[in-house]
């Protein structure tokens, strides 16, 4: 029988076996190193499995080791092919491993260009990387668990533009609840990728499961909507940036003229804009809906357009931005609306509800036509089904009167009235 002792004393080279210990088990030693072998057969061959180094592996656990792969034998099952399956099962995982931060970037990467607001884009990253990377950014997807969302969830926050200190949870609900949807995505997709297990739940998932735990955001903080000016004011706010210089006072005014969403104007191109006809198509992939938005341009927003200098040909950028190429930042034209002192009344979003406000009280159009002309899905699917005019025509006939309505002068400055600045390259 081995011993420690015996182990240690063996010096010649050769196999000694266990006798009276584990059957199977060998010291072998091999120019003066020693190492501990399991010998068996199996289907009338003979296996030899390495158990390590003697000097590394004590006698104790060597014999641990040769009792389980006897187990093994017991129940039918090669201990050699049993031990290659395992490391097979490591090295696949580890191949597989992804920390979160790099799946977000990928998941980021795979489904951007198909988000039409590119501050949507941008909201994305610049959350994660403010709320999430830091706490479980370097954790791998395949083993975050609930304690990990909360600690994000729950996190302290200072106070910044306004905000309050507290838990992120609780003075920033909105933000924390997209974020933790931000998450729940990125993790789903983990598993889709094969890196993450697919039995585990989703631990950002809201319904019957974080619910329990966290107050609901609208039971926290009511839902603001975007700050919406007085459309009686708004030919007021195209007065000044009538005479404001630069191209975030012309892409705002154009976004007031054509009730649009922030992105569809700061990506707008050449090409869909048609003069002749006085249209903007802008492209499904940047609606909201999905849908093609044709919008008919007044006489204002032709002005404002033939204003602009034009860089890049026809696919190039309409209101474009201080590098070549890239369009204007998402958030001059709010920067424009705080340096104009209307930060705390109005947003570009808001400029909508402002032009739906107006159409609503100041003209006898149906509800429908106003609803068309924000790119809205207008009554119940079966309805959309029948009804597949989109009200060109009375659309037309309204944004010219709104066109007319913003750059009419307001009362007091009828006397001087202000011209569309032309923006030279």
């Amino acid at each position: 029988m081995l011993s420690v002792k015996k182990v240690a004393r063996l010096k010649s080279d050769g196999r000694y076996c266990d006798t009276g210990g584990v059957r199977g088990l060998y010291l072998q030693i091999s120019n003066g190193a020693k190492s501990y072998l399991f010998i068996y057969e199996r289907h009338g061959r003979r296996r030899e499995m390495g158990l390590g180094s003697a000097a590394e592996v004590p006698l104790k656990e060597a014999r641990e080791q040769a009792l389980v792969a006897r187990a093994q034998l017991r129940n039918n099952l090669d201990p050699i092919e049993l031990r290659r399956a395992e490391r097979n099962k490591q090295a696949q995982a580890m191949a597989r491993a992804l920390s979160f931060r790099e799946a977000s970037t990928k998941y980021f990467e795979a489904n951007a260009s198909g988000w039409s607001n590119p501050k949507h884009r941008q909201q994305f990253v610049n959350t994660l990387a403010q709320y999430v990377h830091p706490i479980i950014g370097n954790f791998d997807v395949a083993v975050i668990d609930t304690p990990d969302i909360l600690r994000v969830l729950e996190q302290r926050v200072e106070v910044k533009r306004g905000w309050p200190a507290g838990r992120f949870w609780d003075v920033r609900a909105k933000t924390a609840d997209r974020v933790r949807q931000r998450i729940s995505s990125v993790l789903d997709w983990a598993v889709v990728r094969g890196h993450r297990p697919s039995g585990l739940p989703n631990p950002a998932r809201w319904k019957g499961h974080l619910d329990q735990v966290l107050p609901a955001p609208s039971d926290i903080r009511k839902t603001e909507n975007h700050r919406a000016l007085p459309y009686a004011r708004v030919p007021e706010l195209m007065a000044k940036l009538a005479s404001h210089q630069g191209i975030a006072a012309r892409a705002l005014a154009f976004t007031a003229l054509c009730a649009a969403r922030s992105g569809e104007t700061l990506m707008a191109r050449w090409n869909e804009i048609d003069l002749k006809q006085a249209t903007w198509t802008v492209p499904a992939a940047r609606m909201k809906a999905r849908e093609k938005h044709v919008v008919p341009l007044s006489s204002a927003a032709i002005e404002l357009l033939k204003s602009l200098p034009r860089e890049g040909g026809e696919d190039g950028l309409v209101f474009i931005g201080t590098r070549e190429g890239m369009p204007l930042s998402a958030t001059g034209m709010g920067s424009l609306l705080n340096q104009l002192g209307y930060g705390e009344i109005a947003t570009p979003h808001g400029l909508r509800s402002s032009f739906r406000d107006w159409a609503a009280e100041q003209t006898n159009y149906p509800r429908e036509v106003a609803e068309h002309a924000l790119a809205h899905a207008v009554g119940s699917e079966s309805d959309r089904a029948y009804a597949r005019s989109k009200l060109f025509g009375k659309r037309r006939l309204l944004m010219q009167a709104w066109g007319k309505f913003c750059c009419t002068p307001p009362a007091k400055e009828r006397g001087k009235v202000v011209p569309l600045r032309k923006v030279t390259a």
